[in-house]
């Protein structure tokens, strides 16, 4: 299973495989885990390092606060499929970047639901494409104006293929 993980601003790829872990496609080896009892302590083994891990869950799905050898981190591991479906909806956890709408993965332009020229709002539908059977809305990230649309009902687009350009409003 593939996991897209954000650890404060920066973004692993971990795959686990049948015990075993490959972090930005670099295997580390073995995984293990094992609760020490009357704690919150889990000792989790990767190769030959052990580590001290304390996970609490911190709101929403996939997010945690984990604390590692004494050290904190506030992380987000979501599967791919649930990663792709939250960029789909314009869910993420907000980190910073352009406003512009990419395709989060290949697939179908069914309608285009601003203009160039429009003010949007964060949240606010700009794109319907259908990708894995599925119709998804594309939301602004940001407000802003539509300054150019690169989009067109009917047409296939790749991943990460530029949709909508939003500047600032």
């Amino acid at each position: 299973m593939k996991y897209i993980v954000d650890v404060g601003k920066e973004r692993l790829t971990v795959e686990l495989d049948e015990g075993r872990v490959a972090v930005e496609g670099e295997d580390v080896g073995d995984a293990r885990m094992a609760e020490v009892p009357g704690t919150p302590v889990r000792l989790v083994t990767l190769g030959d390092s052990v580590h001290r891990v304390i996970a609490r869950r911190d709101g929403s799905r996939g997010r945690y606060v984990l604390w590692v050898d004494g050290w904190r981190y506030d992380v987000e591991a979501l599967d791919e499929r649930r990663r792709a479906i939250q960029e789909l909806s314009g869910s993420g956890s907000g980190q910073g970047g352009s406003a512009n709408l990419n395709a989060p993965m290949p697939g179908l332009i069914v309608r285009v639901l601003v203009a160039e020229g429009d003010s949007v709002q964060a949240g606010q539908g700009l794109v319907v494409m259908e990708a894995m059977k599925m119709e998804n809305e594309l939301r602004a990230t940001a407000a802003g104006v539509v300054t150019r649309i690169h989009a067109t009902e009917g047409s296939a687009v790749d991943k990460g293929a530029l949709l909508v350009e939003v500047g600032e409003g």
